[in-house]
């Protein structure tokens, strides 16, 4: 765990703000190089990730307000807006990109599931490396674990070894993307790498929400909105692959 270091002056700064600043630097960086190498319009690929940045950022934000700790919101509104403390759902923040994203390229006439693709690899690399920023804090934590690779949280007085669910989502969702590096590559209909994602990513989520031990709002039937978030999202990117193929032919 390193959920925060200090530089100077500067006493006690969260970690996870200066790696995801860097992520996501990172990745506009590699956006644009790719925009480049497919000839695509840099200033729409620009306007375009900077909408699913803000629509993303505020749709996380929202999500774990109204839905995770709404009663506490409640009673101290005043922190509905401190950001810096914490509090975002990945859900959230995806489903807020996914909308924003459809009304944009619908506006400017463009193909959905042509940028959905393009912009496949790239959300999944920033998922992968994103959650990193939950093993620094300790958030996401699993269950006991009696394996050599369990880990400690900084805050557990008790130091009770738990499934490292931050690095079971990194490892999974690499392993997703690098399908997708390799599928990239072939002739494959429109939209095809972005249900493969889909897909792969709701399997890796719900085995992830299975070692969970954190507080995640209230659980049906037994499983977190998440994990049955998640099996929707796997029935679609099935039926979407189908549909896909089945247009192919």
């Amino acid at each position: 765990m390193w959920p925060d270091f200090s530089i100077g002056p500067f006493q006690n700064i969260p970690t996870y703000f200066p790696f995801l600043s860097l992520l996501y630097c990172g990745l506009l960086i590699w956006t644009v190089r790719k925009s480049d190498l497919e000839d695509r319009d840099r200033k729409l690929v620009l306007d375009l990730s900077l909408l699913l940045m803000i629509s993303g950022f505020l749709g996380g934000r929202l999500f774990h307000v109204f839905y995770e700790s709404p009663q506490y919101y409640l009673e101290h509104s005043e922190k509905i807006l401190a950001f810096w403390e914490g509090g975002f759902v990945y859900f959230g923040g995806f489903f807020a990109c996914l909308i924003s994203g459809a009304i944009f390229l619908k506006i400017k006439q463009q193909n959905f599931f042509d940028w959905a693709d393009f912009f496949t690899p790239i959300f999944s690399l920033g998922y992968a490396l994103g959650r990193l920023t939950c093993l620094f804090s300790g958030c996401c934590y699993g269950k006991f674990c009696e394996y050599p690779w369990a880990v400690t949280l900084a805050w557990d007085s008790q130091a009770l070894p738990r499934h490292p669910t931050q690095v079971y989502a990194v490892l999974w969702e690499l392993a997703v993307f690098g399908v997708i590096l390799l599928l990239r590559k072939k002739r494959l209909p429109l939209g095809t790498l972005f249900f493969v994602w889909i897909t792969g990513h709701s399997i890796g989520r719900i085995l992830m929400e299975s070692f969970r031990d954190d507080f995640r709002g209230h659980f049906y039937f037994g499983q977190s909105i998440s994990t049955w978030i998640s099996a929707l999202l796997l029935t679609a990117g099935i039926l979407g692959l189908i549909h896909r193929f089945k247009r192919k032919k």
